[in-house]
């Protein structure tokens, strides 16, 4: 665990700071019972997605300890129990029922390996923060020209609420680590007023740059121009990437859409729940009236009033810009694949008589001319296969940019394909047939490892002689075709039928 953890374990308790009482008191709670630990959970004590999941997981612990007896005789019922009022003490939070079942998965083993596989987890969340904030950095730095951003940011993400650095504010402190942050703009955010009492503190205790804003004005904050992006995290997302997160983020998103300001999510791998199809089929929980018509213990509006107290909302999946996790970039809005179909065909150009007489060459160098047209494109691919891919295989010599771009967009490792002598070795090579003659082409030995899943891509499929012969590289080295993906099919040439039964996703077609 890190040097202060979120949570820990001491002989028999779990030790954690009460997060209502911040900023302005540390009370530190030692919790012994389950009921103790669903106390704390309901009444936000503990919260943040990420720490519901170590919080979970020891709560599990806590339950194979204190029935020890009957429990080594084979009678766990007490704790499954105990584990399941505890995964539904928050119902939209995915994370405090994923960190149940992992340690419920060594409960047959005993209490002190329910307690290790706690600690794993906590130990592991440490890792996954700092590679997710990473890689949300690189993200922002690309996405936001400005050389030090204006952050937006919602409800809470940084260490209280995980186990390490933060998802959303861990890239916030990457960047500022950096000297790349010029403020940061945090909501207030309901419930309990998260984002002023916690985000604010953490702010200030890191000096991070910030203003604290009512959560209304946020609207009026990217209006004005003083917004480069907004960065959030998440409780739940759906399969299909809706994104269930703090109350208040849909109307962000909506707002976001509007100005043109990129919308970032970051979360953890297991905040993503592929038995959640979609945003409509997530339970949103619902908290006390009393948490709106007072604060503080002082009443606010007339007494009796009926309160509508979402702690969550769904924000759909096309005004996400991009979901990072510790793994991977996934861009789940649909870069629009019918309209970048007809700006491929606008930008591609037809040259008669090349290379030889008789050969109409399809010229995509527009489309290399257009960064957006380029970037939508790279996009659409990594999104058609989200992430059933390890590695980006680009083909010699205009599939290179193509591959650079998917890469730069999914976070994969880049593998050149290239013609015979351009590459050192040890090499893999193959001789193939194209529509213009015949050619080898190699790739290093090392370059896809053998539990490695390839995303084959080039810019224009025509007879598929050359992707057919990629593939057969790659799978000699042991690895595996994920599918192959390209801007451009000449659908009359048959490439598509050739390269079967692998998936061949095309932006555009060619029927002429």
């Amino acid at each position: 665990m890190t040097a202060d953890p979120t949570l820990a374990w001491d002989d028999g308790a779990i030790v954690t700071v009460d997060q209502t009482a911040l900023p302005h008191r540390r009370n530190v709670l030692r919790i012994t019972t389950v009921d103790e630990l669903i106390d704390a959970i309901a009444r936000l004590a503990i919260r943040g997605a990420p720490a519901l999941g170590i919080a979970g997981a020891l709560g599990v612990a806590l339950s194979a300890y204190r029935h020890g007896s009957a429990y080594r005789h084979g009678a766990d019922e007490p704790v499954r129990r105990d584990a399941a009022r505890l995964a539904a003490a928050r119902p939209t939070a995915v994370n405090l029922a994923w960190g149940v079942d992992r340690a419920l998965s060594r409960l047959a083993e005993g209490a002190d390996a329910v307690l290790a596989e706690a600690t794993a987890l906590a130990e592991e969340d440490e890792r996954v923060n700092r590679a997710a904030s990473s890689r949300a950095a690189d993200l922002l730095r690309e996405l936001c020209p400005r050389p030090r951003l204006r952050i937006l940011t919602h409800c809470h993400t940084g260490r209280l609420a995980t186990g390490g650095v933060g998802t959303a504010l861990g890239a916030v402190h990457h960047l500022a680590g950096q000297g790349q942050v010029e403020m940061v703009f945090a909501t207030e955010t309901r419930p309990l007023l998260q984002g002023a009492r916690l985000t604010v503190w953490e702010l200030r205790d890191a000096a991070i740059p910030h203003r604290l804003l009512v959560d209304s004005a946020a609207a009026s904050a990217l209006a004005a121009g003083l917004v480069d992006c907004v960065v959030v995290g998440a409780d739940r997302i759906a399969a299909n990437g809706d994104v269930a997160n703090k109350i208040g983020t849909y109307p962000l998103a909506v707002v976001a859409a509007r100005h043109r300001v990129p919308f970032v999510v970051i979360a953890p791998e297991s905040t993503i729940d592929e038995a959640t199809p979609c945003g409509a089929a997530i339970s949103i929980e619902q908290r006390p009236g009393d948490e709106v018509t007072s604060i503080a213990g002082v009443d606010t509006t007339c007494a009796g009033t009926e309160v509508f107290n979402p702690a969550f909302d769904v924000t759909p999946r096309d005004l996400v810009t991009a979901i990072v996790t510790e793994d991977r970039l996934w861009y789940p809005a649909d870069p629009g694949t019918g309209d970048l179909a007809d700006r491929i065909d606008r930008l591609a150009t037809v040259v008669e008589d090349f290379p030889r007489p008789g050969v109409r060459f399809r010229d995509l160098a527009g489309v290399y001319a257009q960064p957006a047209t380029l970037g939508a494109a790279a996009h659409a691919l990594a999104a058609a296969y989200r992430d059933a891919f390890s590695h980006v295989v680009a083909v010699e010599a205009r599939g290179f940019m193509v591959g650079t771009a998917v890469a730069l967009a999914t976070g994969k490792p880049l593998v050149l394909v290239r013609k015979a002598g351009k590459l050192p070795g040890p090499l893999r090579s193959v001789k193939y047939d194209l529509e213009y003659g015949e050619d080898v082409l190699e790739m290093q030995e090392s370059a896809v490892p053998p539990d490695g899943r390839a995303l084959i891509v080039d810019d224009v499929l025509a007879t598929g002689g050359t992707l057919a012969a990629v593939a057969k590289l790659v799978t000699e080295s042991g690895a595996a075709v994920a599918g192959f993906g390209v801007l451009l099919e000449l659908a009359g040439l048959g490439g598509v039928r050739r390269l079967h039964p692998h998936r061949v996703v095309a932006l555009q077609t060619d029927r002429s």
